[in-house]
């Protein structure tokens, strides 16, 4: 009552002191602390001497690490200190030609021989021409609607991304080759069965972009990576070297039937003009076409000197016969395209129309 004058906060306050003081009272802090004190003085009273330490001649010499005093031991060298770990590289493919042997092996084995042996036999029949007219869209549908998908006809053929493939063109045997992001090129005899094994090839260094059997003579298959262009010859079991660049090349395309010339993209923007016939590993001709970025190149498939490009968003058509180291002009521009074009390709019978594929989620 004596503090009626104050307000709400301070009675509040005055009241959680008082109720403090009574609980710390009720505690006996006092007599705990008067308690604890008593006990720690008769602790310091009996205070103990300690005892000397020996001298350092009366105790027996301690054992030291001959690891950490970097002293060699007896009859044992003292290993050479290793550096850091180097990261893990892939052996880099010397120039020039290659044997055709698989990857981990000094020699062909029986099973890589019946490859190759199967590859030199159906590429010595001809080829009968693909029928050129109209297909039957009912009788392809039906064929397409009955393919199955079963356990024989999956096969790990290289040991990576597979980034490229070719199909062999024969009609009796199914020959496929696959190419992955390290430079691998792998075989499969898929009408083989399961008794056969795939066999891989290191005829690059880096990702196989491109593969094609050669039109004229399927017993070799051309790869491209971005350091070489290289013929598999299965007659001579060697990969031989026919244009190197330096980790240039994107893609490639036969300018001729008897695939003795090829148009090669780089991804500076040019195009060069490869002749096989010609000795040496450089071009015959690099042409700047005005692209940043040149990513396919598809030659047509019925008038030859034209070919069609593929870059950054320009996808342009091109005479061969007229190409120069520069100032080259376009035939044609389809023009549309407002992201990164992965690719275009001429039809394949008549060559009237162009597919393209586009960042922007569109075929054109």
């Amino acid at each position: 009552d004596g503090y009626s004058h104050l307000s709400a906060y301070e009675r509040k306050r005055l009241k959680n002191i008082s109720e403090n003081a009574k609980f710390f009272a009720a505690l006996k802090l006092h007599e705990s602390a008067a308690r604890l004190n008593q006990l720690t003085t008769k602790r310091q009273s009996q205070v103990t001497k300690r005892a000397k330490p020996k001298k350092a001649e009366d105790e027996p010499a301690r054992r030291r690490s001959m690891r950490l005093l970097r002293v060699e031991p007896l009859d044992v060298p003292l290993l050479e200190t290793l550096g850091p770990p180097a990261a893990e590289q892939y052996p880099q493919v010397p120039v020039g030609p290659l044997p055709m042997v698989p990857e981990g092996q000094v020699e062909s084995s029986k099973w890589t021989e019946a490859l190759l042996s199967t590859w030199m036999r159906i590429s010595e029949l001809k080829v009968e021409d693909a029928d050129k007219g109209t297909p039957d869209m009912k009788r392809y549908q039906e064929s397409l609607s009955s393919m199955v998908l079963s356990e024989e006809n999956i096969r790990k053929v290289v040991k990576a991304r597979v980034c490229s493939m070719a199909i062999h063109p024969s009609q009796s045997t199914i020959l496929v080759a696959a190419g992955d992001k390290w430079g691998h090129v792998g075989l499969w005899n898929v009408s083989c069965g399961t008794e056969d094994r795939a066999h891989a090839f290191i005829p690059h260094s880096f990702q196989v972009h491109c593969m094609h059997f050669s039109p004229c003579n399927p017993a070799h298959l051309l790869s491209l990576s971005n350091e070489s262009l290289r013929c598999g010859d299965v007659t001579k079991a060697v990969f031989d070297e026919i244009c190197r660049s330096e980790e240039n090349f994107s893609c490639f395309d036969f300018l001729e039937e008897n695939a003795s010339t090829a148009i090669v993209s780089q991804w500076d923007g040019d195009v060069a003009v490869v002749d096989r016939r010609t000795p040496g590993l450089s071009p015959e001709l690099s042409a700047d076409i005005g692209f940043t970025r040149t990513r396919t190149v598809h030659v047509h498939p019925v008038n030859k000197q034209y070919f069609l490009a593929a870059g950054s968003v320009d996808v342009c058509v091109f005479d061969v016969r007229y190409l120069k180291a520069k100032g080259n002009k376009p035939l044609s521009s389809l023009t549309g395209h407002t992201k990164s074009v992965a690719s275009a390709y001429f039809s394949p019978v008549t060559g009237s129309r162009v597919v393209t594929v586009c960042a922007d989620d569109k075929l054109r």
